[in-house]
């Protein structure tokens, strides 16, 4: 059984539809990717799991539909949330932020803390006093999913973790993504450059005008 299941969904802005009967699956521990251009419907297909835009369809997360719940209740059932611009609380310092995304760990999933992620992203270790708004975009991007993995999450959203950023920068998060996999984590990556991950994911979509196509 799929730990996440996307059928038929449609979604948009308004009178703007984006997403036309999207469907796609995750599967425990996998790292799936949904490739495609800017503006294909990538960002909207993961604000659409989350609920933060208006859309129709079943999404199933864990055997439960989750396309009726608010977006506080579908993160609580062990959606993390990564999105691409990152959205830290750049007044506060890289522990505050740690602190903030901490949820009680789940049964049968071994726990994130502030030790595990700082050997996950070393970087950030040594900058746990440092505020927000004085890291780098990488450096952000790192304290972004490490603020959603102290949510112990079964499964996490990532869009454009590559964007805009320096190529030691993507090298580093691209091994994040990998031992994330090794560790049983469950990854939906939205990517535009698809080369970035090639070598982590297990499945792909491409994503055109709104549809979703294995790849």
């Amino acid at each position: 059984m799929a730990l996440l299941e996307l059928a038929g969904l449609d979604a948009g802005y308004g009178r703007a539809r984006v997403l036309f009967g999207a469907s796609l699956t995750l599967g425990a521990g996998e790292v799936v990717m949904l490739a495609g251009r800017n503006g294909a419907g990538k960002s909207t297909t993961l604000k659409a799991i989350m609920g933060l835009i208006e859309r129709t369809g079943e999404i199933r997360f864990n055997g439960e539909r989750v396309d009726r719940l608010e977006t506080f209740e579908i993160a609580r059932l062990g959606i993390g949330y990564v999105p691409e611009d990152r959205r830290i609380f750049t007044e506060l310092t890289v522990a505050e932020n740690l602190e903030v995304g901490r949820r009680p760990a789940r049964p049968g999933v071994p726990p994130w803390d502030e030790e595990r992620l700082f050997a996950l992203f070393p970087n950030l270790a040594a900058m746990r006093e440092r505020p927000g708004a004085r890291m780098s975009g990488g450096e952000q991007k790192m304290l972004a999913i490490a603020r959603t993995l102290m949510g112990n999450p079964l499964a996490v959203l990532l869009d454009e973790p590559s964007e805009g950023l320096a190529p030691i920068v993507v090298r580093q998060i691209a091994a994040a993504i990998g031992d994330l996999k090794r560790a049983g984590l469950s990854v939906l990556l939205c990517e535009q450059n698809a080369r970035f991950a090639e070598r982590l994911v297990d499945r792909s979509y491409r994503i055109e005008k709104g549809q979703v196509h294995p790849a």
